[in-house]
C-alpha cells in the first residue's frame, strides 16, 4: 500500500526556512582500527564553510578483517566518539555525520548496531537495517540490524535522510525516505572493493537519484579496501562532483531550483499509482 503522503515522519523534525543553497563536505577518508586515532582525526578532516560533512560508515573505528569482533569497540551514542562529533560541529558550525558501532544494552546479544549519528546544528540517530550479508561477508553475525523504519534530519531547511551502505540496493528504503518527505540522501559507507562493485556503487547511486528525483550524497572510505568514488548526485540522475578511489574531500552544493526543475520535469512522485 502506498504510503499516506501528509503522514509525520517519524523524526520530529523542525520547521524552517529552507535554504535555497546547502554547502556540502563529503570527506571520503579511512578509518582505522585505534577508535582514539580516529577521533583525534575529526578535527582535521572536517573542513570549515560547509553546512553539512558527511564521512563514511564506521568512522570510529573499521571493521578490521573479515568477521572481526566490533563488540569491544562499540560505544554509547553520548560517547567518546559522537561527542567529539558533536564538538568538532559545534567549532565548524555545522551539522556532520558519521558512522561508528553502537553499544546495545540487550543482556542476550552482545552485537553492536552499525550507527550513523548526526550532530551539530541538527541532530539524529539512524542504525543500519539492511546488514551486509552479500558478497561473501556476514554482518549479521557481528553486528544488529535496526529498526525498519525512515530516519530523516533537518539541514538548513533541507529534510535529510540517512541511509548506509549496503542500504542502498534496497530502493524500498529510499522511497520510505522521500514518501516522509526527504530532499537529499545521504549514504555514509565502507563500500568493499572487488570486480563490478564501483560500477555497482555508481549505478545505484544514480538509479535511486532519478527514481525519486532526489539528491544523493555519497561518502565512502578510499582504496585499497574499499571503493571510494564518494559522489553527489542530482534528482535528474547527473553526477555534479565525484572523487577518485583515494583520500579526498568533495565539496558541492544542492540547490532547491535544481530539485523543483527536475520534479517539474520528471513529475514521476505524482504519477506513482503504487
Amino acid at each position: 500500500m502506498r504510503p499516506d503522503p501528509s503522514a509525520e515522519p517519524p523524526l520530529d523534525v523542525p520547521a524552517d526556512v529552507p535554504a535555497e543553497v546547502l554547502a556540502l563536505a563529503l570527506v571520503q577518508a579511512a578509518s582505522g582500527l585505534d577508535p582514539a586515532e580516529n577521533r583525534a582525526r575529526l578535527a582535521d578532516l572536517v573542513p570549515s564553510g560547509a553546512d553539512l560533512v558527511v564521512l563514511p560508515e564506521a568512522f570510529a573505528r573499521d571493521f578490521g578483517e573479515a568477521g572481526s569482533d566490533v563488540g569491544p569497540f562499540a560505544e554509547a551514542l553520548d560517547g567518546p566518539f559522537a561527542t567529539e562529533v558533536g564538538a568538532v560541529a559545534a567549532a565548524r558550525s555545522t551539522t556532520i555525520v558519521a558512522g561508528m558501532f553502537e553499544a546495545t544494552p540487550e543482556p542476550t546479544d552482545d552485537r553492536p548496531f552499525n550507527t550513523l549519528v548526526a550532530r551539530g546544528a541538527a541532530r539524529a540517530d539512524y542504525r543500519k537495517i539492511h546488514l551486509y550479508d552479500s558478497f561473501g561477508y556476514r554482518e549479521s553475525d557481528r553486528l544488529l540490524a535496526g529498526d525498519v523504519h525512515p530516519t530523516l534530519v533537518q539541514v538548513g531547511g533541507w529534510k535529510v535522510g540517512l541511509m548506509t551502505c549496503y542500504d542502498l540496493r534496497f530502493p524500498e528504503l529510499a522511497r520510505l525516505l522521500v514518501d516522509a518527505g526527504a530532499e537529499l540522501l545521504v549514504v555514509p559507507a565502507a563500500w568493499v572493493a572487488g570486480p563490478r562493485k564501483v560500477d555497482h556503487w555508481r549505478t545505484l547511486l544514480r538509479a535511486r537519484a532519478i527514481e525519486n528525483t532526489v539528491y544523493v550524497a555519497a561518502a565512502g572510505q578510499p582504496a585499497p579496501r574499499y571503493s571510494g568514488h564518494s559522489m553527489l548526485v542530482d534528482p535528474l540522475g547527473d553526477v555534479v562532483a565525484e572523487a577518485g578511489d583515494g583520500a579526498e574531500v568533495v565539496r558541492a552544493e544542492v540547490s532547491r531550483a535544481t530539485l523543483a526543475a527536475a520534479r517539474r520535469t520528471n513529475p514521476s512522485l505524482l504519477n506513482r499509482r503504487l
